[in-house]
This record gives C-alpha cells, structure tokens and sequence, in this order.
C-alpha cells in the first residue's frame, strides 16, 4: 500500500470503506491503513547487523543459499560506511564467517558472504544463540540499532524442530533492545508459520522473499528505511459502534490479536515499529437498519521513543468513504483468494474468475500484476 506518511505526528490513520465485493448484500468493507513517520537515511541511527544464515542442505538451491547471497549483496550497498555486519551460518552446528564489520570495509563482507557454503542439517537454535552472543557484544552501544536478521527456509530437523525452545532466549533478548527480523527462502518447504512466530517474539518484521525482484523490494528499498523503531508496544484497536454495526469479522491478523481490556494495560506487550513501516487490515461487516455516516473508531496505542517511552494515542473515525479505492479493492481481490485457498472445495470457477478481474482491474504495478498470473496458475492446476 502507498498510504502516505503523516505530517507531523509518528503514525498516520487511513480508512475506506464502502460496499464488500464479495460478501453479501448489504456487506460493508473496511480497510484500514496505518502508516508509520518515515526517516531519511542521513538521519537514521547507524546500525550494528547480525545476520544467521541457514546453510543446511534444504538451501541447497538457487532460490534460497544464492538468494540469501544476492539479498545481502544488495544490503552492504544501501547501508552507510559507520554501519556494521557479522555472520552467523548453521548447519549441523553453528560458527562465526565474520565478526562485526565496518561497511567501510565491504569488501571483505562482500567475500565472506560470497564463500558461504552448504554443510550439514538444520541446527536452528543453536544458529541463533550464537547469532545473539555476537550481538550482544555490540549491545553497548546505545546510539546504534541492534538486530538479528534470521534468513532460512524455516526447516529444522535438529535439535528444536519449532520455535518452543529459543522464544524465551529472543523474548529476552527484545527487552534489552536486540530484535529479530526473520526472512524465509523458497518455496517448497518454506514454514511461513514458524518464522512469523519467530519474528513476532523478537519484536521484529518477518518477509517471504521468492526472487530477485522481492529482493530488491526488501532489502534495497526497504529494510534500511525500517531499522530505525519509531515506537514501541503499538496496539491497535478497532472500535465498531453496536448502536450502528450488527456484526463484523476481521480478515486476518488472528494470532495479533489483544483483548479489548488490555489495551491500555502497559504490562502487556505490542509491536515494535520500524520507521516508514505500514500496516493493513480488512474488515467485513454488517450495519443495522438506518445506522448513521459513522460506524465506530480506530485508535493507534504506542511508547513515543523521543519522548521517555511516553503512552500516546491517535484515532480516527470509521465510515463510508464513497466508492473504494484501487488499492483497497485489489487488497480485497487478494483477501478472497486467500479465503479460496484456505477452503477451495466448492468454490466455483465464477468466484475464481470474479478474483480474476478484479484483481486485473485494479493492479496499480507490475508487482501487482503479478498475482493476476498466480491466480491464473492456481485456475489452470485446479482445473486438471
């Protein structure tokens, strides 16, 4: 989404909302966007990098070990001169290819990641205990952005084959300021499920990069630009009117959830915010007889992180904004077929073609654009 940044406050609260082009009649829907300030990079805060790579045999393929590669290839070329990086790999065991160093030096980063090889299973834990011992050797310096950066397939077959044993390792280690970014390779065995948790626990965003152009998009374009948190323990809650709204369901964001009465409980944990970072919801629902031009409010929760950590709060009102936007009906194209997906037995080939077209309709990209191709890929396997 391309919402834009706010002027002179941390967030800026997006709504549109009009009738659902999916749901049933009288279905209303509702996108929300929130979108964090963004930070030049001459401004933002050098940064100290930590990176654990997976180097098992299942990244023994072009799209994971050489796009890992590529990706970081990318990075050392967008990060400023004072910032560092480190390596971690793990296969059957985990050590150290490179110690914290300078991007002034990034030739030799750029040879260390180069002659990373495969070797061995999937050591996963003891990857990242050894990426955090590094990193929290650099942990002194309270003027730089600290960060693990997991990159993997998600596999583990060693030791803790989910994430139960090193969650409370990275929940710890995100209270002292050392978060955890995870980005998964390949499409085959990629366990989206466990690198999302992963990254939730260490405070920190999670990415599927599949090819280049997803490469690019995430660690030339955008990982620079979101190092730098902005806020800290954001919640959203989103506030729908029962006077005027008969019932509603949110389209995502199941395991984000925090209950109502906590929050504005200090105690419980948000989400940690990156600089520029955006967020996007949907909501579904269904308005009672006459109800009015507003439907409820959005209220964004977070620690200002210039200003002593300080609870503030922004809001916005919920209600109908004319006709959808592009954005938000290609947003809502791409809901619907992930509801497909989930639960294709019975869907009809008319629902899939109504996806299609809309989906065609509104693509604002070539990126965009792209996921017309995929739905016609999963028509023309379905068909057979």
């Amino acid at each position: 989404m391309n919402d834009a940044p706010p002027k002179d406050d941390k967030f800026a609260i997006h709504v549109d909302a009009g009738p659902s082009p999916f749901g049933e009649a009288g279905t209303q829907l509702v996108r929300i966007g929130i979108k964090g300030k963004e930070i030049e990079s001459e401004e933002r805060k050098r940064a100290n990098l930590t990176f654990v790579i997976d180097v098992s045999g299942s990244m023994d393929q072009d799209n994971r070990i050489g796009l890992v590669k590529r990706s970081l290839a990318l990075l050392v070329n967008q990060l400023k001169p004072n910032d560092k990086i480190g390596i971690v790999v793990y296969g059957s065991t985990a050590r150290t290819v490179l110690e914290p160093t300078s991007v002034e030096e990034a030739d030799t980063i750029l040879s260390a990641i180069d002659n990373i090889q495969i070797e061995g299973s999937t050591n996963a834990e003891a990857g990242l205990l050894l990426g955090y011992k590094m990193a929290s050797k650099l942990n002194d310096d309270e003027d730089a952005i600290n960060r693990v950066i997991l990159c993997s397939d998600g596999v583990a077959n060693i030791g803790e084959t989910g994430p139960e044993g090193i969650l409370l390792t990275i929940e710890d280690y995100a209270g002292r300021n050392v978060y955890l970014s995870t980005f998964g390779f390949g499409m085959d065995n990629y366990n989206d499920v466990l690198m999302e948790q992963l990254a939730d626990k260490g405070n920190g965003a999670y990415a599927y990069i599949g090819d280049i152009d997803e490469a690019k998009k995430v660690f030339q374009e955008q990982l620079t630009g979101t190092l730098q948190t902005i806020a800290k323990d954001a919640k959203i809650q989103v506030d729908f009117d029962p006077a005027q709204v008969k019932g509603y369901r949110l389209l995502g964001y199941e395991n984000r959830a925090v209950a109502d009465e906590d929050f504005r409980n200090n105690k419980v944990d948000g989400g940690e915010v990156g600089a520029g970072h955006s967020v996007t919801a949907l909501y579904e629902l269904q308005l009672k007889d006459g109800a009015s031009k507003s439907w409820g409010k959005v209220t964004i929760r977070y620690k200002d992180v210039d200003n002593n950590n300080r609870s503030r709060e922004s809001s916005a009102t919920i209600g109908p904004s004319g006709e959808l936007s592009d954005a938000t009906l290609f947003i809502a194209a791409v809901a619907e077929f992930a509801k497909i997906m989930k639960d294709s037995e019975g869907v009809g080939e008319s629902r899939l073609q109504q996806v299609l077209a809309m989906a065609e309709k509104h693509a604002a990209s070539e990126r965009q654009e792209e996921f017309g191709d995929l739905v016609k890929a999963f028509m023309e396997v379905r068909g057979k």
